[in-house]
C-alpha cells in the first residue's frame, strides 16, 4: 500500500458526518474531497479540482457533473435548496400543474442545459465534494446529528451564510452507483433520509413560514415517507 493512504477504521456505523468528521485532525491539506464509497473518478479529478478553485478564491467548495451508470445526469448534481415550500412544490407537483409560474419551481436543476463553465448554485452533490480547508475552518465540520442523509444540505446553508459560493464544475465528470451501499437496508435509509429533512426544516426554516405551512409540509414528508416505505414492503 502507498505510504501517503491512512485508513482510520470504525467498528461501528457512525454515520456519513461524524465519520467523515473524524478524519479532519488527521489532515492539514489545502483542499479535502468528501467522495463516497460507490463514486468512481478520473485520474486527473482531483488536479482539475484544484486548477478550477484556485482561479476561485471565494468559492468555498465545488462539485462535477455527477452520473448515474447510464451516462444520465443525476438529480441532486446541482440544485436549489430544496426549502419546505420548494419540496412542496415537488411532492403535489405544482411544477408541472403551473409550469410558467416562477414561484412554483422544483429545486432540481438537471433538467436544464448544461453550462458551458463553472457557475455558482445553492447546492451540488454531497457524493461528490470537494471543500477547500480554510473555508471548513470558518463554517466549521458536518452536523453529526444527520446520521445519512440532508448533512450535505446543512452545509451547503451554513457555506453561504458565510459568504463562500459552491461551485458546480460541468467538465469534472464523477460517476455514482447510486444505492449500491444501502440496497440492503432501504427502509432505514429511507428514515434516516425523511428525518435528516425534518431536521433540516427545523433547523433553517421554522421561523421563516407560517406555523400551519411549516407543520403541513412536515406532515406530507412523513406521509410520503410512510408511503415510499408501504411500497418497499410490497415489493418484498
Amino acid at each position: 500500500m502507498d505510504k501517503r493512504v491512512h485508513i482510520l477504521k470504525n467498528r461501528e456505523n457512525m454515520g456519513f458526518a461524524s465519520a467523515a468528521n473524524l478524519v479532519l485532525p488527521h489532515i492539514s491539506s489545502e483542499y479535502l474531497l468528501f467522495l463516497n464509497p460507490d463514486c468512481l473518478i478520473s485520474p486527473d479529478t482531483l488536479a482539475r479540482f484544484v486548477k478550477v478553485m484556485d482561479s476561485h478564491p471565494q468559492a468555498g467548495m465545488a462539485g462535477g457533473l455527477v452520473r448515474n451508470l447510464d451516462g444520465s445526469e443525476q438529480a441532486a448534481c446541482r440544485r436549489a435548496v430544496p426549502t419546505p415550500w420548494r419540496t412542496l412544490v415537488r411532492i403535489c407537483h405544482l411544477d408541472k400543474l403551473f409550469p410558467n409560474s416562477k414561484r412554483c419551481q422544483n429545486f432540481e436543476l438537471h433538467r436544464q442545459p448544461l453550462p458551458a463553465h463553472p457557475i455558482e448554485v445553492e447546492g451540488i452533490s454531497g457524493a461528490c465534494m470537494f471543500v477547500r480547508r480554510s473555508a471548513l475552518e470558518i463554517v466549521g465540520p458536518m452536523d453529526e446529528a444527520y446520521f445519512l442523509h440532508c448533512e450535505d444540505l446543512d452545509w451547503f446553508m451554513r457555506f453561504r451564510a458565510q459568504q463562500l459560493s459552491i461551485l458546480f464544475i460541468p467538465d469534472i465528470e464523477v460517476v455514482h452507483v447510486k444505492g449500491v451501499c444501502s440496497h440492503r437496508q432501504p427502509i432505514r435509509v429511507l428514515w434516516y433520509k425523511h428525518r435528516g429533512m425534518v431536521r433540516f426544516y427545523r433547523k433553517f426554516f421554522r421561523d421563516e413560514y407560517p406555523l400551519l405551512l411549516f407543520w403541513s409540509v412536515i406532515v406530507v414528508v412523513w406521509v410520503r415517507f410512510a408511503i415510499l416505505a408501504m411500497g418497499i414492503l410490497m415489493r418484498r
